[in-house]
């Protein structure tokens, strides 16, 4: 399929990371080059300390790189203040972690609130769309129960409908099954996969799980720095 610019959600071009500590310079990514298509979904793989999580990192915004750069739905995220950054992270882009990250004073509905009030969404709009997407995963029943009140695979699919709930370009997943058993990572990635045709957002998945990996439309394996198509 023909990548139009319009159908690019996520673009790194050239992208090197080199990390500097005194005279010792630590090369860990180079030349990375990839483009994402709206409703395209992509697992990285790789050997343990490859970079994959770095580079995660780099493209979310969340790191800086050395050269390169990526856009994101267009806009160069090195040519953006801390701010616009910050508002194009929520605006465009979804994080789901290997450990959920949920705050754990507050409760499902309202972790999942979250990144819509930060938006600026009224409280009675957010609640209306995250008590949806939270029936959507499963966790109707536990829109009012903390993190420490739910198990480790509802705390993920909760995790995974609040990285959902703006309706991002895409979704930025750091071994997303990798703290879960055999089961509950079966039903996660299963309900990845169904949100994925159901919504329209792109997944980048950094994933050892190959069972994960295998259900991606392309698998790009880093090595020595680079990323190659498998």
């Amino acid at each position: 399929m023909n990548k139009t610019n319009d159908d690019i959600v996520l673009r790194a071009t050239g992208v090197a990371k080199v990390y500097e500590e005194g005279d010792l310079r630590t090369g860990v990514l180079s030349n990375v080059n990839f483009a994402l298509r709206r409703g395209e979904t992509m697992s990285i793989v790789g050997a343990s300390g490859s970079g994959k999580s770095t580079l995660l990192h780099i493209i979310g915004g969340l790191d800086t790189l050395t050269a390169g750069k990526v856009e994101v739905n267009g806009r160069v995220l090195s040519e953006l203040s801390d701010a616009e950054r910050g508002r194009e992270r929520n605006r465009s882009l979804g994080f789901i972690y290997q450990f959920h990250h949920l705050l754990p004073e507050f409760t499902a509905l309202e972790n999942v609130c979250m990144p819509l009030l930060i938006r600026g969404v009224s409280i009675a709009q957010a609640q209306k769309e995250a008590t949806a997407l939270l029936d959507r995963v499963g966790l109707s029943a536990r829109l009012r129960h903390r993190p420490a009140e739910m198990s480790g695979g509802e705390r993920q699919r909760c995790a995974v409908a609040r990285a959902l709930v703006t309706r991002p370009a895409c979704v930025l997943g750091d071994e997303p099954t990798g703290n879960l058993d055999e089961a509950n990572a079966a039903a996660v990635y299963e309900l990845m996969v169904e949100l994925n045709h159901e919504i329209g957002t792109s997944f980048v998945l950094v994933t050892h799980d190959t069972r994960l990996a295998g259900r991606m439309d392309r698998t790009l394996e880093l090595h020595s720095g680079e990323l190659h198509e498998r």
